[in-house]
């Protein structure tokens, strides 16, 4: 276990950086984006993976672990927006209102940030220890599978208009996508793709 917590560190600290780096080019423009805009965004990222493995080929010079950092930080992203709309997911503001709360602080973004990662982390370490880290033994395809699986559930959430009857929220279907996508990224270390 404690391995896979210093992987799960390097992991968070390449998504982190990226997350930072492009927190510096473009801001918060994000924060325009609604929570369906974002697992959408999510979404296209898991189909892409799984196309390429369908395919076997790619024509977009893009790699796949790419596409797993984005999926983490879009993840965090909609966990921030989640938190700052109230936990809404159809939050009805207006453009210009979305607008003018566009940006924040980059500090207290970094803060949020390392709040979810870190509560995502939790989590997958009491699920490590119940399942006994189950996922080293499953298939990168399965972990794609699953994170495809979770986006479609928040799909039906979200036309729910949040509201569940006996199950999970979304923040809680966005760590896991968080998780399973650290997992990918551990797994593509390890065989050096």
């Amino acid at each position: 276990m404690s391995n896979t917590s210093r992987q799960f560190e390097q992991v968070i600290e390449q998504c982190r950086s990226l997350f930072l780096k492009k927190m510096k080019d473009y801001g918060t423009a994000w924060r325009i984006l609604r929570i369906t805009s974002i697992t959408d965004q999510i979404f296209i990222k898991a189909n892409r993976i799984r196309s390429i493995e369908e395919k076997g080929t790619q024509k977009v010079e893009e790699d796949i672990r790419s596409e797993y950092i984005g999926m983490v930080n879009y993840s965090v992203i909609g966990l921030i927006q989640l938190s700052l709309e109230g936990a809404s997911v159809n939050a009805a503001n207006s453009l210009r209102e979305a607008s003018k709360n566009a940006e924040m602080d980059p500090l207290e973004v970094e803060k949020l940030y390392n709040k979810y990662i870190y509560e995502a982390k939790t989590l997958m370490e009491d699920k490590n220890h119940d399942y006994g880290e189950a996922w080293r033994d499953m298939r990168l395809s399965s972990l794609t599978d699953l994170i495809l699986m979770k986006l479609l559930r928040i799909k039906q959430i979200e036309d729910n208009k949040g509201k569940t009857l006996v199950s999970e929220g979304i923040d809680a279907n966005y760590h896991d996508i968080i998780n399973y996508s650290i997992f990918a990224l551990i797994r593509l270390n390890e065989v050096g793709k």
